[in-house]
């Protein structure tokens, strides 16, 4: 929040919700339980200069950007195996499907934001404070790495793997994860 606001006083700020606190009940039950004050979906949608989007493309300035929601792809349920796999895997599929119906419609971006990083790239799951069976898998997006191989926007920024914040390529295309809590990325794109 402090982030947003900050940067929101100097230009207009575009972001994406992801994997922690995705709906306002969600927060609000964990502001109970642990006694916090927790920003959501709501109060951001209320900071001036600031733009929550979901699913879009927005022309900013002369750049085509697709703003993609978290989703849960089915190739993480199938690699770290969650409790009620049945119903995470059902759950996912219908989530990967719409992710694929959202990036068929994202054509010629210039930059894709997204919450997952593609699979393979930025995506190692390195904190040992994690189940120990989850340590040194891919928790990324195969439908986020085809949709990059296949289309070759020129940037990729996402985040999700706090501990894989880093700059790699895919071809022409950059990918950037911006780690957590405060990390950023600064370019000067032309």
């Amino acid at each position: 929040m402090i982030v947003l606001k900050h940067f929101s006083k100097s230009a207009p700020v575009y972001t994406i919700m992801g994997n922690v606190w995705t709906t306002d009940q969600g927060a609000k039950k964990d502001e109970k339980n642990f006694g916090l004050k927790l920003y959501l979906n709501r109060d951001i949608r209320k900071m001036r200069n600031v733009n929550l989007v979901k699913n879009r493309i927005r022309k900013i300035e002369n750049l085509r950007i697709g703003f993609l929601e978290y989703f849960v792809d089915t190739c993480w349920v199938r690699e770290f195996k969650p409790g009620d796999y049945k119903n995470k895997l059902k759950e996912a599929k219908k989530e990967t499907d719409k992710a694929r119906r959202i990036l068929k419609n994202f054509k010629n971006l210039d930059i894709l934001v997204c919450h997952q990083p593609p699979y393979g790239v930025l995506d190692k799951m390195m904190n040992k404070q994690g189940p120990k069976q989850w340590y040194g898998k891919h928790a990324g997006s195969k439908v986020i790495l085809d949709y990059v191989k296949r289309t070759q926007p020129r940037y990729v920024f996402c985040g999700h793997m706090h501990e894989s914040k880093g700059k790699k390529k895919i071809e022409k295309t950059e990918i950037y994860n911006a780690g957590c809590c405060g990390d950023y990325v600064v370019l000067d794109i032309e």
